[in-house]
């Protein structure tokens, strides 16, 4: 699977959050005007990019960036030590993930975003017997929770959390909560910038000696991030917070793109 951003976009998104006019990112990139809005929304242009000095200027680390630009992905990472997570991908104008996790022994299952269609979760739960108890909303941007209403019709009982001020006081996550499936359990961690009520979750319980996953929404992708709306790059703070402080060996499961895993992130994710 391809990042979910290019060097343009990972640029673009970094000089925003800066407050860094596009004259002005133009000029350290040796562009035109034109053609640095060309390269921030392709990825690819004619004209040679000065790209370790446009990395310094908008806060990035260089030497990641050109990794990146030079075609770095993140190494596949095997699943099955994870055995009872599922990853869906769907695609309406652009892909989406959702995942679901359970517990091999009660069959209680959890959702984690909804994606576009819910479809391939009904199935997969329906094959293996699951109960669904919870749905977790990383953010209720709309390709998140496209399929809400469908996973609500389908199953009545089903717990929906989230850290959106419209969500009922039953429905809303608290700080320091600790949710157990079966033996899973999942805490919640505020990531807000790039929505106000994004929420990571880490689920752990695995078993012995297997990391965690941490379920991060838009918060972080491989190589790159969700673009900060709050300022003063509050995501990229979060971020190093209450993800990158994981085990490095943990795995971060992004709202779009690829898997990869807390190490990867540190090595190679030009905004940290």
């Amino acid at each position: 699977m391809q990042l979910e951003d290019h060097v343009g976009d990972i640029c673009r998104k970094s000089r925003i959050q800066s407050g860094i006019s596009l004259k002005d990112a133009a000029y350290k990139a040796g562009l035109s005007e034109e053609d640095m809005e060309r390269w921030e929304d392709q990825g690819e242009i004619q004209a040679s990019v000065k790209l370790e000095a446009l990395a310094v200027f908008l806060g990035l680390n260089p030497e990641k960036l050109l990794l990146i630009a030079g075609g770095w992905v993140p190494r596949q990472v095997d699943l099955n030590q994870w055995s009872k997570l599922s990853v869906f991908t769907t695609a309406q104008s652009f892909d989406v993930n959702s995942y679901l996790v359970w517990d091999p022994e009660t069959r209680n299952a959890a959702i984690f975003d909804t994606g576009w269609f819910a479809d391939d979760i009904f199935s997969l739960v329906e094959k293996e017997q699951l109960m669904v108890q919870y749905l977790f909303i990383t953010h209720m941007h709309g390709d998140h929770v496209a399929a809400l209403g469908e996973i609500r019709k389908r199953w009545s009982q089903v717990h929906v959390l989230s850290n959106n001020d419209g969500a009922p006081a039953k429905n809303r996550i608290k700080a320091n909560q600790l949710i157990e499936i079966g033996r899973l359990k999942v805490e919640p961690r505020f990531t807000p910038g790039h929505a106000e009520d994004g929420v990571t979750y880490v689920v752990e319980g695995w078993g012995q000696g297997v990391p965690p996953i941490a379920i991060a929404g838009d918060a972080i992708f491989a190589g790159s991030m969700g673009k900060d709306f709050s300022g003063a790059n509050t995501a990229r703070l979060k971020v190093r917070e209450e993800i990158l402080t994981l085990p490095e060996d943990s795995l971060i499961c992004p709202g779009h793109g690829p898997l990869t895993t807390v190490s990867e992130e540190l090595k190679y994710n030009p905004f940290f």
